[in-house]
């Protein structure tokens, strides 16, 4: 009967099950129990290349490696990559970071080819080898899951910080092996996740102190001041705050002001803009061998978008990091410094209504005359001005038999319940309602009786009540700040001061603080109040001219139509278009110079009188405030020729 040796000696000579290595088992005729080299392949990986250096990383790593290896073990192949420890397992080994540096270990490939060649028969290695379980991910579940898929084709995940035995590859982990290289993982993802949020705690008290990350952005120019730690200071660092810049400022708030008041698109004020490129230089990126020399869409959008204009400093804009690199993340994850640390070019109202704009914008052609598609055969006059009640929807403009026609079709998996397969109005018959709204509610010379009677009646008592009230929270908020100002001087008149003096000195001004927030947010509230009041009198500053859009071109009208903020809102349920038009103190300089350009009839001198006449029975009133656009009801006696101001008219 054989001996155990003897069950042993036969066993030996046969491969391990689940070893696939491709050597030998016997070799000249002489049995070996074992193959005589263990052949490993190196894992390393460095993180991004902006925070080491791979040239030594790496290197310092397979050195580590191959330190504790025994004699019958060697490292034949290299797999590393340069990329951070917490990228998802599916886009790992992609990047091609490690091709901008010289390191001087040759790569056969990331971690995905090695864990390829590990299901491979034909692999070339029996073992892979890191320095630490840390360098294969920096978070747990994904170290695992490589260890796992290198385990189930039986080849070992070995580091080198961690015992190595190469007499029994097929079990070479221990229980204490296990768990110390799980509570390793595990420290390892905390590590990183605790310096990712105290990393994003330092960039929030850095941008609270106004301090500038990266290029400045258009319309700013960098302030360089002396790092406030004192070794980094010694060493001549520097961080950087904003100031205004003398010539890119002004072009800034000229082009806030193109898109407030004339809601003009990103490529029209680039073209405007690349009239004079001496007045208006254009921006120069980062790498400066990308200028294009001029305007561009994207540069108008990223100046009318940048909140830093607003002299508020802004971080977290876009992702720098992750899957989504360099996407927009939405405003509410913006941080902001509670206050304006630099010189705003535009109030936060402005930027506002910038941005508002891009969104009565969207997915609408803003420059007039026929679109670009080479099959385009005619232009829609109100194109984008035109909106469906029941959907929300912008109407497009589409030709039938010859007859244009503006519709509402949208698809049938986004059409709503009650909304019909489409619905189709005349151009033409809109363009007479809107043309007879025009001439005689806006530039009418009985336009003021048209207004709604509560307009009307306006109580110009309560509107002074409001602008005295305005006046005296500026007062209090400005002697709110004296007061604490006054408190700090007081104190350091004190040579001793005690606790007890301290203590008091700290309600204090914590009171005053309070105070100076309440005030400041009662301000807030009351100036939107008094922007949302409705001023009547705005329509006197417009001329009294009719307007016969019939005779006026597409790009005159468009930029009357834009100045005015026309809607036309219609329900071809009961065939009926409600057309309103705004006004502001900002736009209504837009709407006169407009109105004088596409004007065709001159105002007859007898019109122009009663209404000089009538303009100075009217008492003065505030101009910064909008015109409510609600339903008109006349005087008692008086008949319009056409519906009053914001009532309904129907469309035949």
């Amino acid at each position: 009967m054989a001996s155990p040796d003897a069950i042993r000696a036969w066993a030996g000579s046969r491969r391990v099950a689940g070893s696939r290595s491709p050597y030998p088992a016997h070799r000249g005729g002489a049995a070996l129990a074992e193959p005589q080299v263990t052949r490993l392949a190196f894992a390393g990986r460095t993180s991004t290349y902006d925070q080491q250096d791979p040239t030594l990383s790496l290197p310092r790593q397979l050195r580590s490696c191959q330190h504790v290896l025994p004699e019958n073990a060697v490292v034949v192949v290299h797999f590393y990559d340069v990329e951070s420890g917490r990228t998802d397992l599916a886009d790992r080994g992609r990047g091609h970071a490690h091709e901008l540096f010289q390191i001087p270990i040759p790569r056969d490939g990331g971690i995905q080819d090695l864990l390829e060649e590990a299901e491979r028969p034909d692999r070339r290695f029996d073992a892979v080898i890191c320095e630490s379980i840390d360098r294969i991910s920096r978070r747990a579940y994904i170290a695992t899951e490589i260890e796992h898929r290198l385990e189930q084709v039986g080849v070992a995940l070995l580091a080198a910080d961690e015992p190595i035995r190469f007499d029994d590859m097929g079990k070479s982990k221990t229980a204490t092996q296990v768990l110390t290289r799980r509570v390793k993982q595990g420290v390892a993802e905390w590590y990183v996740t605790e310096m990712l949020e105290k990393s994003w705690d330092g960039f929030e008290v850095h941008t609270e102190h106004g301090y500038n990350i990266g290029k400045p952005c258009y319309g700013h120019q960098a302030k360089r001041v002396p790092h406030p730690v004192p070794a980094k200071r010694a060493k001549g660092v520097k961080k950087t705050l904003l100031e205004a810049h003398p010539v890119e400022g002004p072009v800034v708030r000229k082009a806030f002001a193109w898109r407030v008041v004339e809601r003009l698109g990103y490529q029209s004020i680039a073209d405007r803009l690349n009239t004079d490129l001496i007045t208006n230089p254009p921006p120069t990126p980062v790498d400066p061998d990308r200028s294009v020399g001029r305007w561009t869409y994207s540069n108008v959008r990223d100046v009318l978008t940048n909140p830093k204009h607003t002299g508020h400093m802004v971080w977290n804009r876009r992702a720098r990091k992750g899957k989504g690199k360099n996407r927009a993340n939405p405003v509410e994850e913006w941080v902001w410094s509670p206050e304006p640390t630099h010189e705003a070019l535009v109030d936060l109202e402005t930027f506002v209504q910038a941005q508002q704009v891009t969104e009565h914008r969207q997915r609408s052609r803003t420059d007039s005359g026929p679109n670009r598609h080479p099959d385009t055969r005619r232009t829609y006059r109100l194109r984008s001005y035109v909106f469906c009640t029941v959907c929300g929807r912008r109407y497009s403009g589409k030709t039938a038999r010859s007859i244009p026609y503006m519709v509402c079709v949208p698809k049938k998996n986004y059409r709503q319940a009650d909304h019909p397969s489409g619905f189709w109005v005349r151009e033409d018959s809109l363009m007479d309602g809107l043309n007879n709204f025009l001439a005689t509610q806006v530039f009418g010379t009985a336009r003021h009786y048209l207004l709604d009677r509560d307009l009307r009646a306006l109580d110009t008592a309560e509107q002074r009540a409001r602008e005295e009230r305005l006046g005296s929270l500026r007062t209090a908020i400005k002697d709110t700040e004296t007061k604490k100002k006054r408190l700090i001087r007081n104190l350091e008149l004190v040579e001793t001061p005690d606790q007890e003096f301290l203590r008091d000195v700290n309600e204090r001004r914590t009171e005053l603080l309070a105070q100076k927030e309440s005030l400041q947010q009662q301000l807030v509230e009351l100036e939107d109040q008094v922007h949302r009041t409705p001023n009547p009198d705005l329509l006197s500053r417009l001329p009294v001219t009719p307007v016969d859009l019939a005779l006026v071109p597409d790009d005159l009208s468009r930029r009357l139509f834009e100045a005015l903020r026309l809607e036309i809102h219609y329900d071809g349920a009961t065939n009926e278009a409600l057309c309103r038009i705004t006004l502001t103190g900002d736009t209504i300089e837009a709407v006169a110079r407009a109105t004088h350009e596409t004007a065709v009839i001159p105002l007859s001198r007898d019109a122009a009188d009663r209404d000089k006449n009538y303009q100075k029975e009217k008492t003065g009133m505030k101009t910064n405030h909008d015109l409510a656009t609600i339903c008109a009801v006349p005087p008692a006696g008086f008949e319009p020729a056409t519906p009053a101001l914001g009532e309904r008219c129907s469309i035949p």
